[in-house]
């Protein structure tokens, strides 16, 4: 019987198989271990081969379970990480909800003095009411009201509101808007915007170019048109707003549109106005280049330049004051944008007036509003301190009301 005996010792060595097995105790008499039948062991061999496949089978199926478990964990973690740190459309929201509920109230804020406020009626404002505005357009709005305060600089914030400043704002009355033309500084653009809200073309994409500008077939009627007390009335209850930018920024854009690219269909700038520029204000006679931006800067920092502009007639708005076009200190503004800021700016104005539904601000390409300070100093370079003085002088009102610094090249 020894090959039974053989069997059961080596089952022993099975875990499972140890209370399947019977084992004789140490010391007991052989003959107890002989009597067990050779068919007994014969039967115990055949349900040990049945048992172990059926034993692995099961440590397999176990050990692919906990491996699916561990590959759902892992996609579920990843997912999670991927979400949170990932995606900049939910850490921008994050981000967005922490400014909204962290920003105090624009009426609490400690140690500020807010002057009482001209009522601001927007196209879809119900009357009595007044929408909230970001700290930034406040802000805006309240210096404008302390400089025209200012008695040292009333000669320039204040101008006349007459025909000439009527002639520049323009009306939407489906929409109750007046917007105020300030040329070279995304004025082309609004002007779109109003035809389209006029419904004289469908979208911007299909608006000529050269109807733009032409004020007999653009649909956008002057408020210079209209009888003194409908002038009143929109005044008081439109939604009113104009765009600035730098001022010395803008009179270099103005120059190399005017007088360096010179559009073809505007010869009067290069044929008419620069050479009575040049006659006026150039100091080397035997010079015999066209006009120079230093030309340009002596004749709008003379003081007496007014007798020149009335021969150059309103083809002068290009250069003219802030002041001078949209009386900033005579009408109340709802908004005032800034060139450098319109990508956040434009779309602010469409919603405040009640037509961002109806209608976008054109795309504005990578870079075109951003201040480029050294395009300024060097046209400045080589200029006198002087003319420089006598220039900042005339637009010094443009400066003040809107924030604009001093150019650093005129604080030595």
């Amino acid at each position: 019987m020894e090959p039974a005996h053989g069997m059961v010792a080596g089952c022993e060595l099975c875990d499972g198989l140890k209370t399947a097995v019977p084992r004789v105790a140490p010391g007991r008499d052989e003959s107890m271990r002989n009597a067990q039948p050779q068919g007994s062991a014969q039967a115990l061999a055949g349900r040990i081969v049945e048992w172990l496949p059926f034993d692995n089978m099961h440590h397999q199926w176990l050990l692919l379970a906990a491996c699916f478990w561990v590959i759902f964990m892992f996609m579920v973690a990843s997912k999670f990480i991927t979400l949170t740190f990932k995606d900049p459309d939910v850490y921008n929201a994050k981000q967005e909800f922490l400014f909204l509920t962290t920003v105090p109230e624009m009426g609490k804020l400690p140690e500020e003095k807010h002057f009482p406020e001209e009522p601001k009626p927007t196209g879809n404002t119900v009357p009595g009411s007044r929408p909230a505005q970001p700290l930034v357009y406040m802000q805006r709005l309240e210096l404008i009201r302390n400089v025209c305060r200012d008695e040292a600089l009333r000669n320039l914030s204040h101008t006349a509101v007459s025909k000439f400043v009527l002639d520049r704002i323009f009306v939407c009355d489906k929409h109750k808007i007046l917007f105020c033309q300030t040329p070279k500084v995304g004025n082309t653009q609004w002007k779109k915007v109003l035809i389209v809200l006029n419904g004289v073309f469908p979208s911007i994409e299909e608006i000529p170019e050269n109807v733009v500008h032409d004020h007999e077939k653009n649909g956008l009627p002057r408020l210079s048109s209209f009888s003194d007390v409908e002038i009143q009335k929109r005044l008081k209850t439109y939604f009113k707003f104009f765009i600035v930018r730098d001022p010395f920024e803008r009179l270099i854009s103005a120059f190399k549109d005017k007088f360096v690219h010179n559009p073809r269909f505007e010869p009067w700038y290069r044929h008419e106005i620069a050479p009575g520029i040049i006659r006026k204000y150039r100091r080397n006679r035997t010079e015999t280049r066209g006009i120079q931006f230093e030309d340009f800067v002596r004749y709008l920092g003379d003081p007496n330049h007014r007798w020149l502009d009335l021969q150059f007639g309103d083809h002068i708005i290009h250069w003219v004051t802030y002041v001078e076009l949209c009386a900033p200190c005579e009408i109340a503004y709802s908004v005032v944008g800034h060139h450098e800021t319109l990508e956040d700016d434009a779309p602010y104005i469409l919603k405040e007036a009640g037509i961002d539904h109806l209608v976008s601000y054109p795309t504005i390409p990578p870079g075109i509003t951003v201040y480029n300070r050294t395009k300024v100093e060097h046209y400045f370079l080589g200029i006198s301190k002087r003319d420089i003085r006598r220039l900042y002088a005339r637009f010094e009102g443009d400066f003040k009301l809107f924030g604009y610094q001093k150019p650093d090249f005129l604080l030595n």
